[in-house]
Formats: structure tokens, sequence, C-alpha cells
């Protein structure tokens, strides 16, 4: 979810996310779908398998794919090659504020989002600013090889000094 992102409901009707909507709802059981398809889990929180933090562009997610799942690697693939670029969320209004505008549109900001159910990979969202990238384990795998080279370098300097 992006902070400020109009979504259409309805002609002359409206409705978008206020920064700090999410803030008392991320501790709460949430799920990682595609296309908010319940038999699709991609993550969960409780799991330790999917992050969720507020930043000041909206809600951020990290998903940790399981690679012997076929239908999250299959999702993960899709996103890699750009054909799902989106993302969603499932939940329900705990507060928001209304305004009735003289041209006769209404605009909804929800100000907070209680509870959060889940949040999906998306092919349609209503949120068209959302989006989701692809990024691979192999460079963390990189990156922790190379705290090892300069772990090995570092020891062997200091054993000049003993």
């Amino acid at each position: 979810a992006v902070f400020n992102s109009n979504y259409e409901i309805a002609p002359d009707m409206s409705e978008s996310i206020a920064p700090g909507a999410f803030s008392q709802t991320l501790g709460e059981d949430v799920r990682a779908l595609t296309n908010h398809d319940t038999t699709l889990v991609l993550g969960r929180n409780t799991a330790g398998t999917l992050t969720l933090r507020e930043d000041s562009h909206g809600l951020w997610g990290d998903i940790l794919i399981n690679p012997k799942d076929s239908d999250a690697m299959n999702t993960y693939e899709r996103v890699k090659r750009g054909d799902v670029s989106q993302c969603s969320f499932g939940f329900r209004i705990g507060a928001e504020e209304a305004d009735f505008r003289d041209d006769g549109t209404v605009h909804w900001t929800i100000t907070r989002v209680d509870p959060l159910y889940e949040v999906s990979v998306c092919t349609f969202p209503a949120y068209e600013a959302t989006s989701v990238n692809a990024r691979s384990a192999s460079r963390e795998a990189a990156l922790a090889e190379h705290l090892d080279a300069w772990k090995t370098k570092l020891k062997g300097v200091l054993e000049k000094w003993h």
C-alpha cells in the first residue's frame, strides 16, 4: 500500500491510505498470498517468512520464498520476469475520514487498518501505485561469501601481530 495514493472505488468516489494506518496491526497474524487466494500462501509473519513494516512511502514487505513450493516459485518467477508487478492487501477499516466535496465527489482517507488480514502479490490491484520486485537469495549468499573472505584475511593479519 502506498500512502496518499488514490483508488477510485466508483465514479466520484475514491479512497487513500494515510501514513501510520498500519501501525497498530503489523504485529497480528498476517499472510502473504498470491492474488488473495488463501490456498496460495507465500509467507506468514508469525512463521518468520513474512516481514512487514511501514516506511515513509507506505506498507513495505519482504517474503522469504520456499524453493520447495512450486506455486511460490511460479509466482516468484512471474514477478522476476515483470509479468506480475503489483500488490494488494486484504483488510478491514478501523477508522477513516470522509471528505464530501463541493463538486459532489467524496474521498475517504483510511487512517487505521484493523485488522490487516493479508498482503498479496497481485495481477490486478486496486491501488495502481503499488509494486513488487523479485530479489535473489544468491545476493545474500554472495555477501556472506564476501564477509567470510574478509574474516579470513583479518584473521591472517591478526595472527601476524601475535
